[in-house]
C-alpha cells in the first residue's frame, strides 16, 4: 500500500503596524504618494507636504494599507464645496485651492514636455465653477428604492446620485431631479444592467452657454418607449426652458453612452451656441468642448500659433463639427476638415452654410486614411490643426503628416501624456517645438488641455 505524506505549510502570520509618513508628491491621478516598507503608495485626499499616520497589514511579502489619518494640513488645502467629491470621482482636486491646482497642472505638463523647452504659464479661469455645458447622468435605484441620477463611483458600477454639482451648469441638475420624479410618477424604470431590465439608461443634457438653449437626450435600452408623450409633456411643463428633446437607443452591453439610432421627441433635435463670433449647431452626438469660456481662450491661442495671413491652405484633422476650422477660415485661403463621425461632418457642413463660410470643406473619412491618400497625391497644406482623441494619433497619421511636410503643426490635446509620445516622433522626423501653452479646461479635475506648436526645422 502506498502512503502519501503531505507536508504542512506554515501559515503566514499577519502583522498590523502603524507609521508616520509624509506625502512626497502627487501622481497623475491627483493622489498623494507616500513610502511604506520601501514601497510607494498612492493615497487619496493627501497633498504634498502633508503628514499622515498609516495603519497597514504585512502578510509575507505583501503590504496592504488599511487606514489613513491625516495629521497635518497643507496651506494649499481647502474644504470641498461638494460633500460627494470624495465619493463620485468626478472632481479629484476639490480639496486643493484653485491656484495650487494650476501650479500642479503646470508642473505636470512641464515634467512631460520640458525636454523641448519651457511651458508657458497655464491659462486658468476667473470663476472655476459650474463651467460644464454638457452633462451625462446615469439613472439607477438607490438603496431606498428611489430613482436617482448621478455618475458612477470611481472604480465601481455604483451610481452616486446628486441633487447639485459644482462643476456643471445648475440648470442640468434641476432637469435631472424632475426627470427622476416623472419616471417615478409614470412607473418608468431605470435600466439595470445586471438584471437586463428597465428602460432609461442615461440622460445627456447639452446647454448653450451663449444662446441659453437646452437639449435633453434620453438614452434608452429599447426603441419601445411607453408613456413617452406623457414624459415629454411633464418635463416641458416643469422646464419650459428646454429647447428640444431627443431619444437615443443603445441596446448594447457597453460603457459607450450613445447608440446610433436616434429619434426627435420634440423640437428640432439640435440647439445652437456661439463661439468666437460664429454660430454652431449641436446635436446630442456632436463633439463640442465642455467649457465654453475656456474654449475661446484655447482657440485664440491655437490660431495665434498657426500664424495665418490669408494665404495658407489649412487642414483641420479630427475636425468634429468644424469649430476651430471654421473660426480659422476667415484668415486662411482654404480649410479642409476631416472627421470619421458622419453626424459631426453633417453638423460641420451645416455650420459652414449658416455662417456663410465658402472656403471651408468637410470630408467624412478616417483622418489616418485621408492623410495617407493626401501624401500619395502630393497634396500641400501649409498648416495642420490636429485635436486627436485621448489615445493620440496613430503611426499611420503621423508618418503621413511628415510626408505632407506642412510648415506648421498646431497640436491640441486633452492628454499631454500621449501628446508627448506623438511630439517625440514628430521631433525625430525633423520638427521643432516652438511653443507650448496649457489651458485649464477642466478645473477641479486632474485633466489639462495643451497646445503645442511644431515648426519644420
Amino acid at each position: 500500500m502506498m502512503i502519501t505524506v503531505m507536508k504542512m505549510r506554515k501559515k503566514t502570520e499577519k502583522q498590523i503596524r502603524t507609521c508616520q509618513v509624509r506625502c512626497e508628491l502627487m501622481d497623475s491621478g491627483g493622489k498623494g504618494v507616500v513610502s511604506v516598507e520601501g514601497k510607494r503608495w498612492a493615497i487619496e485626499d493627501l497633498l504634498v507636504g502633508e503628514q499622515a499616520q498609516i495603519q497597514y497589514e504585512i502578510c509575507g511579502n505583501q503590504v496592504r494599507i488599511q487606514e489613513v489619518w491625516r495629521t497635518s494640513d497643507s496651506a494649499d488645502r481647502t474644504e470641498p464645496r461638494c460633500h460627494l467629491s470624495r465619493r463620485c470621482g468626478g472632481c479629484q482636486l476639490q480639496h486643493m485651492q484653485y491656484q495650487a491646482q494650476l501650479r500642479w497642472k503646470q508642473q505636470q505638463v512641464q515634467r512631460l514636455m520640458g525636454r523641448w523647452g519651457t511651458v508657458q504659464p497655464i491659462c486658468g479661469m476667473e470663476d472655476p465653477w459650474h463651467y460644464r455645458n454638457k452633462v451625462i447622468a446615469s439613472l439607477a435605484y438607490n438603496k431606498k428604492g428611489k430613482i436617482v441620477a448621478g455618475i458612477y463611483e470611481e472604480e465601481s458600477h455604483r451610481v452616486v446620485g446628486y441633487s447639485s454639482c459644482m462643476i456643471q451648469d445648475p440648470r442640468a441638475a434641476a432637469i435631472l431631479h424632475s426627470l427622476c420624479q416623472i419616471m417615478e410618477e409614470l412607473k418608468l424604470e431605470p435600466y439595470q444592467e445586471d438584471k437586463r431590465r428597465g428602460l432609461i439608461r442615461h440622460c445627456l443634457i447639452r446647454l448653450g452657454q451663449h444662446s441659453g438653449q437646452i437639449l435633453v437626450c434620453l438614452v434608452t435600452a429599447s426603441a419601445i418607449f411607453p408613456a413617452r408623450r406623457q414624459l415629454v409633456e411633464r418635463l416641458r411643463q416643469r422646464h419650459p426652458e428646454i429647447t428640444t428633446l431627443v431619444m437615443n437607443v443603445n441596446s448594447r452591453s457597453t460603457s459607450v453612452v450613445l447608440g446610433q439610432q436616434e429619434r426627435v421627441l420634440w423640437g428640432k433635435g439640435t440647439i445652437t451656441d456661439r463661439c468666437c463670433g460664429l454660430d454652431f449647431t449641436l446635436s446630442a452626438r456632436s463633439f463640442y468642448q465642455v467649457n465654453s469660456a475656456q474654449t475661446e481662450a484655447l482657440y485664440r491661442q491655437a490660431l495665434r500659433m498657426a500664424g495665418l495671413n490669408g494665404k495658407q491652405r489649412v487642414l483641420d484633422a479630427y475636425c468634429g463639427i468644424g469649430t476651430i476650422g471654421l473660426i480659422a477660415a476667415s484668415k486662411a485661403k482654404e480649410v479642409i476638415g476631416v472627421e470619421v463621425n458622419a453626424a459631426a461632418v453633417n453638423n460641420a457642413i451645416t455650420n459652414a452654410r449658416s455662417n456663410r463660410i465658402r472656403n471651408a470643406f468637410f470630408l467624412h473619412q478616417d483622418a489616418g486614411q485621408f492623410m495617407e491618400q493626401a501624401a500619395r497625391e502630393h497634396q500641400h497644406f501649409d498648416v495642420v490643426l490636429m485635436d486627436p482623441p485621448r489615445s493620440g494619433a496613430d503611426d499611420r497619421f503621423l508618418n503621413s503628416l511628415v510626408r505632407l511636410n506642412p510648415q506648421r503643426i498646431v497640436y491640441i490635446s486633452c492628454n499631454p501624456f500621449t501628446q508627448a509620445q506623438d511630439v517625440k516622433k514628430l521631433v525625430e522626423k525633423g520638427y521643432g517645438v516652438r511653443e507650448m501653452v496649457p489651458v485649464d479646461m477642466f478645473p477641479m479635475t486632474v485633466h489639462t488641455e495643451l497646445i503645442c506648436l511644431l515648426v519644420r526645422e
